[in-house]
């Protein structure tokens, strides 16, 4: 059976950029993109229409920026996974970017053949991110103390076992690799991820690990 073909929605003010990202993603046969957008904007109507299952965003737009456009789309009914783009990556607008419900991010220099590996992870629903990225996005970001007090109180309502899970995701292990560690089948992982979510209010296992990043129960 083939893969389901992944829809992307591809957003950058430069065309040159959305020709080089559709070009190399289009190689792929079971990826197709469905539309470029130039502006956030823009962005969030071509959501809307085509449905995507993943939007790769720039961040720094003019008019809508790249941040106001995943708030946006974040609030729609079963929106899509969103990928942020970027050209360096301890860059601010990352942190908030992944705060707001973007799955990971992208350099906008990586290498085309990893390029469409990373695309078809995120449509699955995975983190997009290093933990070495992960580790330098938060050791780059601001806004600490307000983070670290939301998240101490948020990681307050779990149990010890759910801590546990919590983090594993900021190390950035999968399912599997959790359940091997703390000896639990991959489906028990599972149920213990999505109430983890709920209870912290995190839209993805992206916005979880930043709080075991947040809560200090990842060593930087």
């Amino acid at each position: 059976m083939g893969h389901e073909v992944v829809k992307v929605l591809v957003v950058d003010d430069e065309p040159m950029v959305c020709a080089h990202l559709r070009t190399i993603l289009g190689s792929a046969e079971d990826i197709d993109v469905v539309d470029a957008a130039h502006d956030g904007a823009a962005a969030v109507e071509a959501v809307m229409r085509h449905r995507p299952d993943l939007v790769l965003m720039d961040l720094r737009m003019p008019g809508v920026d790249g941040l106001t456009a995943i708030e946006c789309i974040m609030k729609l009914d079963q929106p899509p996974k969103v990928v942020a783009l970027t050209t360096f990556d301890a860059d601010q607008y990352v942190m908030r970017a992944l705060r707001s419900g973007a799955s990971g991010f992208l350099v906008k220099s990586t290498p085309p053949e990893d390029l469409i590996g990373l695309v078809r992870v995120a449509a699955d629903g995975h983190t997009v991110l290093s933990p070495v990225a992960m580790r330098r996005i938060v050791a780059a970001s601001s806004d600490e103390d307000a983070a670290r007090e939301r998240a101490k109180a948020l990681v307050g309502k779990l149990t010890e076992r759910e801590t546990d899970v919590l983090t594993c995701l900021g190390e950035g292990l999968s399912n599997a690799q959790i359940a091997t560690k703390l000896f639990l089948s991959e489906a028990t992982v599972k149920g213990y991820v999505s109430r983890m979510l709920v209870k912290l209010e995190c839209t993805n296992r992206t916005q979880a690990g930043l709080l075991a990043y947040d809560a200090g129960l990842v060593s930087r």
